[in-house]
């Protein structure tokens, strides 16, 4: 698959030195697109070969509308994701991914994407996991207004983000999903409002990877910070996946010297054998004195 050039220039600083797993199948379970950002970052930095298993319906798992809940955490279904993709492909090597919706952490005010991609080394027994955040196009209006309607899709940036409709609130079964031009989006309004009880129609923004670009780049983000992770290889015994495990407080107040709460150095650990490393940041040698409890008690 053709590299985008965002992977490219990215890819050229981590690609790995020891081929652990050049030529190599990694199976990719998904229905939503994501082997269109996955793997011009993956396949350029391992210099592997992604392949696109089929024939399983990954929205059985959960769906961002709701109408089939996910069970169990962010990191389990996309663990058990990658468990169906290599046992329909008979592949040891596995990869795939889970987003989940929020409020940002820092205020609450705003929608929040995460997403997590996890790859399985049968070979190795190990896992590594990438993690990607940021902001989300999710929002939704209840409305029994089509001008309403047409204006809540202009400002979520329809039809480049696909949107979903029910009749009469959030909960109720009765659904149209993909809805990616104006054409159907009206046509979708109308269906709802016949079968609407209390003549309102509840919109969304579609979450779902193809039909959400905002959440798409998240996801290439989050395969940028796996492959970082599996070109880190543990200095004792050349597993991949030698990362960052505990953070160490202390680095000192640029002000009064005083060891402050801001992170100092990492710790690096692997996930097969004991070896450990602390390593002290390189970014700055100081904490900005608000971040001093002596000086800003």
């Amino acid at each position: 698959m053709a590299a985008c050039p965002q992977a490219s220039e990215w890819v050229t600083s981590v690609r790995l030195t020891h081929p652990l797993y050049r030529g190599q199948r990694v199976a990719l379970l998904t229905q939503h697109g994501k082997e269109t950002v996955l793997a011009p970052v993956l396949e350029l930095a391992l210099d592997c070969r992604l392949d696109l298993v089929t024939g399983y319906d990954t929205d059985l798992l959960g769906t961002f509308s709701r109408d089939i809940p996910r069970a169990g955490t962010q990191l389990e279904a996309a663990r058990q994701k990658a468990r169906i993709g290599m046992q329909l492909s008979g592949l040891a090597l596995g990869l795939a991914s889970e987003g989940a919706f929020g409020p940002d952490p820092f205020s609450g005010m705003f929608p929040w994407n995460v997403e997590v991609l996890i790859f399985i080394d049968d070979h190795r027994a190990i896992e590594v996991v990438g993690v990607a955040q940021g902001h989300a196009k999710s929002a939704h209006l209840q409305t029994a207004s089509w001008a309403e309607a047409e204006a809540f899709a202009q400002q979520t940036g329809f039809p480049e983000h696909h949107l979903l409709l029910r009749p009469d609130s959030e909960a109720d079964p009765r659904i149209r999903k993909g809805i990616a031009c104006w054409a159907t989006l009206e046509a979708a309004f109308a269906w709802a409002r016949e079968q609407s009880a209390s003549g309102q129609i509840f919109i969304e923004i579609d979450g779902r990877a193809h039909a959400n670009p905002t959440r798409m780049e998240t996801i290439r983000r989050a395969a940028e910070d796996l492959a970082n992770k599996l070109c880190s290889l543990c200095p004792a015994c050349s597993s991949p996946g030698f990362w960052s495990v505990q953070c160490e407080p202390g680095l000192r107040c640029a002000d009064c010297d005083a060891p402050t709460r801001e992170t100092r150095a990492e710790v690096h650990g692997c996930l097969k054998c004991a070896h450990r490393e602390t390593r002290a940041r390189t970014d700055r040698q100081y904490a900005a004195p608000r971040h001093c409890d002596y000086c800003n008690p």
